[in-house]
């Protein structure tokens, strides 16, 4: 498969952002100031992925996708608008490079002549206990 980077690409201006009351820190505050920070982007209609890319994203983010194709992300963790806006983008960003990253092909190894042969003694010990447990023979 091929890999693909998101370097270059400025997704900012497929993002949409709505804010809302948060339950996270502020104390009072918490009740007077809408901080928390949620990001919308539209996979399907996203002019900056290619088609296999959204096939990808649609696969591995399958679960954090709505029916509408859209990628919902919340963060309402710090106090203000901003960083919370920030901490989502980020975060935004951080989702769609790991799941975007080729996976790794997995190498077939072999246990060596070592480790065949310790298993083989364990085998062993193991049957030669199970004997001695058996009733004598008369």
């Amino acid at each position: 498969m091929d890999s693909f980077s998101l370097s270059g690409r400025d997704f900012t201006t497929e993002l949409v952002f709505s804010a809302s009351r948060s339950s996270g820190p502020g104390g009072q505050n918490v009740n007077k100031v809408s901080t928390k920070m949620e990001l919308r982007f539209h996979v399907v209609n996203s002019a900056l992925l290619s088609e296999d890319e959204k096939k990808l994203l649609m696969e591995k983010l399958g679960s954090r996708i709505n029916k509408e194709g859209e990628l919902v992300m919340v963060s309402q963790s710090e106090r203000t608008q901003l960083k919370n806006k920030e901490t989502v983008i980020e975060k935004f960003y951080a989702l769609l490079t790991k799941a975007l990253k080729p996976r790794k092909k997995r190498k077939p190894t072999r246990p060596t002549a070592a480790a065949r042969e310790k298993r083989l003694e364990g085998k062993r010990m193991n049957a030669q206990k199970k004997e001695q447990r058996s009733k004598p023979s008369p």
